[in-house]
């Protein structure tokens, strides 16, 4: 007899084998035979265990807990103020689910349909009693008197209505789901509809009826004015019918083949273009080995419109998600001169058409793309109203435009920037104005929301009038910019010079004053990687570089003419370029010479054109400039304008925003030491 261990089902080698007494064989005769016969294989990867681990008993647990739930979710509590952690989880996992015609008898559907049974066995109950009563003899029946009338009375108990019975929805001949003509209904007595079953498309008919009637008579009176109408005038609406109509189809027939055409309008420049597009791509001026440190500026493609013409370019901002477009605002800095603006949307694909289009009763005199949403364009307009395009929408109206009602500036808007998003998601921008205000715009649902940040006062002018008011002379804010790093702070440059460093929190304070510049500051500017450097620029002729902790300058350069506006390179902290109202366009490079500027260009054709603005693009090696004739022209660095750090040997070429930082500091750390101590 074979027999298993009882925990692991592994034969047991010390049993002897026995036979029963019934067979013929005596116990032990000729075991080791048959054992040898039928001798236990074991597979080669068993376990060799001892009795001790043979009889060692393994406890395995089974629990109702589900492996993958989650153990740390948290909620909000609002009573307590924070989060809180969540002690049950639900342990439940489906594998398999079904759904069948059984329904529970607790429920709601159970007991109606249980109730409708009882009825029914009830009535067939009592219509049998009926029966046999009805077949009884007499005597039975005065015996059975009172069982009678017991019966009369659960017969004359109201009994509840059945449920109605569902409609067939396949079946169409049913009256219900026929139509019926109803008769015309006197408009002047206000005839009730005849009553019906199906009273709601009986009220549907009248509805539609009403509706033909009111259209009738909106065509008579039509047909009573035309008849009164001169011959002339019908004529003119002829005219103006036939115009709207021919309009409506070219715009239906130009929206089919738009794409297609956009299509083959840019391959058709490139191949105009294509000499400016191959100096734009592989173009390197191999002169600048033999300059002394020095570079140029290669003109290449020129972007102008005849809708702008004789509209000064105000403001420039390149697309933050496509390198190859930006924006130009058209406007006016001639207080006598205000007519009407223009926001044009060019494409370096393109230069011969702008990509978008759209006109304004007043002047643009800044814009700005948002950085998330780069399909929205907010605008600052001469008459002191902001107002918000977008570029998915061509159409020319703004879709958020600020009123007299909701704050809108008394004086020109200089400066717009987006800013990030509010605590509830809502997009927001500030704008600057001579009227002293910084204000906050922030968009909700429908409308602009505005509020004061901030009402520049110019220092040491109040005074005090009758009665104990107080009176102080309003700042002119001219331009501004925030902070990269620290979002609170911001730098606001004046019409009397001076610049604020200033905060969102406080709206009666400046945390600091520069007197920076003896003329209206035109532009202020962070440097993109030096945290405490910014530069400014003002028609004193002068370009400025500050350290913001320190109340004098670092740097000062004067540029022997009005300086318009000025701008950071994007890949280096050491270069900027500045543009004059004499034409020329100055270069900066504070590591290569911190004296005078590594190129001196003029970019205008002729000596009245003034250049108004500058911005340098976020990948390519090329600037943009405006001036005051309406004019855009693309300009390509050479390569001494923008020299990287040279490779020593056996080192690497060490990149990023630390060495920036670094080349900075280096260069101001010098300033420093030589300036005398205040």
């Amino acid at each position: 007899m074979l027999t298993f261990s009882s925990r692991l089902g592994i034969p047991d080698p010390h049993e002897v084998f026995v036979q029963d007494e019934d067979s013929g064989t005596d116990v032990g005769e000729g075991t080791d035979d048959w054992a040898q016969s039928k001798a236990t294989i074991r597979p080669p990867d068993q376990l060799d265990l001892t009795d001790a681990e043979l009889k060692e008993e393994i406890t395995r647990i089974l629990t109702a807990n589900n492996p993958h739930a989650p153990q740390n979710i948290v909620r909000y509590s609002f009573k307590e103020g924070t989060y809180k952690l969540i002690g049950f989880v639900n342990q439940l996992a489906v594998h398999y689910s079904h759904v069948g015609n059984l329904i529970p008898k607790d429920s709601d559907e159970g007991r109606r349909q249980h109730y409708q049974d009882e009825l029914v066995t009830g009535w067939c109950f009592q219509t049998q009693k009926i029966l046999k009563k009805k077949k009884r003899p007499r005597k039975e029946k005065l015996k059975l008197g009172a069982s009678e009338k017991v019966i009369e009375e659960e017969l004359m108990t109201p009994k509840q209505p059945k449920e109605s019975k569902l409609t067939n929805q396949f079946n169409f001949s049913e009256r219900a789901s026929q139509t019926f003509n109803n008769p015309l209904r006197d408009r002047e007595c206000q005839m009730e509809p005849p009553p019906r079953t199906n009273f709601s498309a009986t009220a549907n008919q009248w509805e539609i009826y009403d509706a033909y009637i009111d259209e009738l008579e909106k065509q008579e009176k039509t047909k009573e004015k035309e008849k009164t109408k001169t011959p002339v005038a019908k004529k003119m609406g002829t005219m103006a019918m036939r115009k709207m109509t021919s309009m409506e189809s070219q715009s239906d027939d130009i929206t089919k083949v738009m794409q297609a055409a956009k299509i083959v309008e840019r391959m058709v420049n490139q191949n105009t273009y294509d000499d400016v597009a191959q100096d734009f791509k592989y173009y390197e001026d191999a002169a600048d080995e033999y300059r002394d440190q020095e570079g140029t500026l290669l003109p290449l493609w020129k972007f102008q419109t005849d809708k702008a013409k004789r509209l000064a370019v105000t403001a420039l901002c390149w697309n933050p998600k496509y390198k190859d477009l930006f924006a130009v605002g058209h406007g006016s800095y001639d207080f006598m001169k205000q007519s009407r603006g223009m926001l044009l949307l060019y494409s370096m694909k393109n230069p011969s058409f702008p990509e978008y289009t759209f006109s304004s009763e007043s002047g643009i005199m800044c814009l700005d793309m948002h950085m998330d949403h780069p399909y929205l364009v907010v605008v600052g307009h001469y008459d002191g109203n902001v107002a918000i395009y977008n570029l998915k929408k061509p159409h020319s109206q703004p879709i958020f435009r600020s009123s007299a009602k909701s704050g809108k500036h008394t004086d020109p808007v200089w400066q717009v920037k987006w800013q990030k998003d509010d605590m509830d998601n809502n997009l927001n921008f500030f704008s600057v104005s001579s009227d002293g205000r910084i204000v906050s715009w922030t968009l909700v649902k429908s409308e602009l929301v505005h509020t004061d940040v901030i009402k520049l006062k110019v220092e040491g002018s109040t005074l005090e009038g009758p009665e104990g008011l107080q009176l102080y002379t309003v700042g002119c804010g001219t331009a501004f910019d925030f902070h990269r790093e620290i979002d609170y702070m911001f730098l606001v440059g004046t019409e009397e010079g001076k610049i604020y460093k200033c905060s969102k929190s406080y709206s009666s304070q400046f945390l600091d004053t520069y007197d920076a510049h003896n003329m209206a500051v035109d532009a202020v500017s962070w440097n993109p990687y030096h945290s405490k450097v910014f530069i400014s620029c003002s028609s004193d002729w002068t370009v400025k570089i500050w350290d913001h902790t320190v109340k004098t300058p670092m740097f000062i350069y004067d540029l022997n003419s009005a300086v318009g506006d000025v701008a950071w390179a994007p890949y280096s902290s050491t270069v900027f370029a500045a543009v004059s109202t004499n034409g020329k366009t100055h270069v900066f490079d504070l590591s290569i010479n911190k004296y005078e500027a590594i190129c001196n260009q003029p970019v205008v054709a002729k000596k009245k054109n003034k250049i108004t603005h500058v911005r340098f693009n976020p990948v390519h090696p090329i600037i943009i400039v405006g001036d005051d004739r309406g004019h855009v022209t693309c300009l390509k660095l050479s390569p001494n304008l923008r020299k990287m750090p040279k490779e020593k040997k056996g080192q690497e070429v060490q990149k990023g925003p630390a060495v920036e930082i670094a080349k900075l500091d280096k260069l101001l750390n010098l300033v420093r030491e030589v300036k005398p101590k205040t």
